[in-house]
């Protein structure tokens, strides 16, 4: 699978996607840092990647995307230390892989995620 990390997610979960056969890029990799969220789900697009990130506006920029099949995984965690985000990160791409393949928005909670996939008709 293909990642894009927003700032608020740890170069050691990249780090983590990386080890684990994945094709995963932090925006800081690319000196990206302050990119606007419309931006960065162009780039999402344009690479076939799935943005991770901790900003709850990129649930709407997908949800409002249109034809466009980009999925995001968005963490709402009360512990955003890294071993828990990558514990919970785990957690999804076992159980929600087909949907993000997809496209999906995944909200990942403390005990729990949703997945909602988004239509393309």
């Amino acid at each position: 699978m293909r990642f894009l990390a927003d700032m608020g997610v740890s170069q050691r979960a990249v780090a983590w996607l990386r080890a684990g056969g994945h094709d995963a890029v932090h925006l800081a990799d690319r000196g990206l840092q302050r990119l606007p969220d419309t931006d960065i789900f162009e780039i999402a697009s344009s690479e076939s990647r799935i943005i991770l990130t901790f900003d709850l506006d990129f649930s709407e920029i997908v949800a409002l995307s249109g034809e466009r099949k980009v999925s995001a995984i968005v963490f709402r965690l009360n512990n955003t230390a890294t071993p828990f985000v990558i514990q919970r990160l785990d957690a999804v791409l076992r159980g929600a892989k087909d949907s993000l393949d997809a496209g999906a928005i995944v909200t990942v909670e403390d005990t729990r995620y949703r997945v909602r996939p988004c239509r393309i008709d």
